[in-house]
């Protein structure tokens, strides 16, 4: 199978802040594994040496990465790569890969990988436009145009149950049927970031650190995380460590939303609270978590996954979670919470019991099993067969 897989980078300045970028690179070399012959187009390569590379342009703003394809570049592409499947990341660009697959004559089957959802539900049903999708009144117009990659694919592969249930939703409101087209195929984890829950540290009670490993976004409800980090602080019995994955970001992102910054200020200001960085290596990153004790989920309503709670998780380290979203269908329901006494409440036990800490610690791991990439390629392969 010759597989072209078609890759929008939001941050190329920090690829490891970039999920899609890092599910790439963890899953083209596992396809790789599997026979597929894969091709990576993307602003940054992905991948082993076996993987092909053709370098796009960077969309500069993520409302770019949805409406400004390249029909002739597309076209190029798919009759040099002669692909059987074309994998299109950035789902709303799949009606002009549609578009370039019929000029350049190709049967290809295409596959629409729904890494990020411009939507979300509430408990009573009522869809939700995504904050970050909808500077100026543009959150419609993205729905729409997702809505039309939903129809342009052949496949529709999605995180989560939770997210197969919104796309359905979703696209039953504009009169679409996946009928066969969904599947269900998680994201991989990375390996690098896998480690025996036997040997992380013991409870120590007070002092011990709880990690907040998410992006600083608005939309992330990181201002109910600001709140919590203000009671934790005050319990006196946890320390917190967050971690400002961005750094210095691009003039063009800070422009369409600069609340990472204000957050990451606002959190650094906290007394017992500490912001670090992991400079973009993945070895710094792993021992940040290693010196930690358990993980917080972010407070995201549209949440059909998260990267950072699957690292957490990997690594041996019990997550405590909001009822929200996927977060409630994977986060053992002994670690969700719905108030911040039961969140502060947790986070106690877990930094002074051992035994609930061991217990959770081996259920986290355990959690994270079906996702080595070896496995998600096998299932990404079936998908698309």
């Amino acid at each position: 199978m010759r597989l072209l897989y078609l890759l929008n980078i939001s941050n190329p300045d920090r690829l490891s802040a970039d999920s899609g970028w890092i599910f790439a690179d963890l899953l083209a070399p596992a396809l790789a594994d599997a026979g597929a012959e894969v091709t990576v187009a993307a602003p940054a390569p992905a991948g082993d040496t076996r993987c092909g590379f053709h370098r796009t342009k960077v969309p500069g703003t993520k409302y770019r990465a949805r409406f400004s394809a390249d029909i002739d570049e597309l076209v190029a592409l798919i009759r040099a790569e002669q692909p059987d499947v074309v994998v299109a990341n950035q789902i709303e660009e799949a009606p002009a890969i549609r578009t370039a697959l019929l000029e350049a004559g190709s049967n290809a089957l295409l596959a629409g990988y729904c890494h990020y959802l411009p939507f979300s539900f509430t408990g009573g049903g009522q869809l939700q436009l995504d904050p970050s999708l909808n500077d100026a009144a543009l959150g419609r117009s993205v729905l729409l145009a997702f809505a039309a990659g939903l129809a342009a694919c052949d496949r529709v592969l999605v995180h989560s149950p939770t997210a197969a249930s919104w796309v359905s939703a979703a696209a039953a409101r504009t009169t679409l049927d996946l009928g066969g087209k969904l599947r269900v195929v998680p994201a991989p984890r990375d390996e690098r970031l896998v480690r025996d829950p036997a040997s992380t540290r013991p409870a120590s009670g007070t002092g011990a650190i709880g990690v907040y490993n998410h992006r600083l976004y608005a939309h992330y409800g990181t201002g109910q995380f600001v709140d919590l980090a203000r009671d934790l602080a005050a319990s006196g019995t946890v320390r917190l460590r967050v971690m400002d994955l961005f750094g210095q970001r691009r003039a063009e992102r800070k422009g369409l939303d600069d609340s990472p910054e204000k957050m990451r200020d606002q959190l650094a200001s906290l007394p017992h609270v500490q912001v670090v960085s992991d400079r973009g290596d993945r070895v710094r990153y792993k021992d940040l978590l290693a010196g930690a004790q358990f993980g917080i989920a972010p407070f995201r309503p549209g949440c059909p996954w998260s990267m950072s709670v699957i690292d957490c998780q990997g690594m041996g380290l019990p997550v405590i979670s909001p009822r929200l979203g996927w977060l409630a269908e994977h986060i053992d329901p002994e670690l969700c919470f719905t108030t911040p006494a039961e969140a502060v409440a947790l986070a106690e036990r877990l930094a002074t019991d051992a035994e609930f800490h061991a217990v959770h610690a081996k259920r986290a791991h355990a959690s994270t099993a079906d996702f080595t990439p070896a496995l998600i390629a096998a299932r990404y392969l079936e998908a698309v067969s």
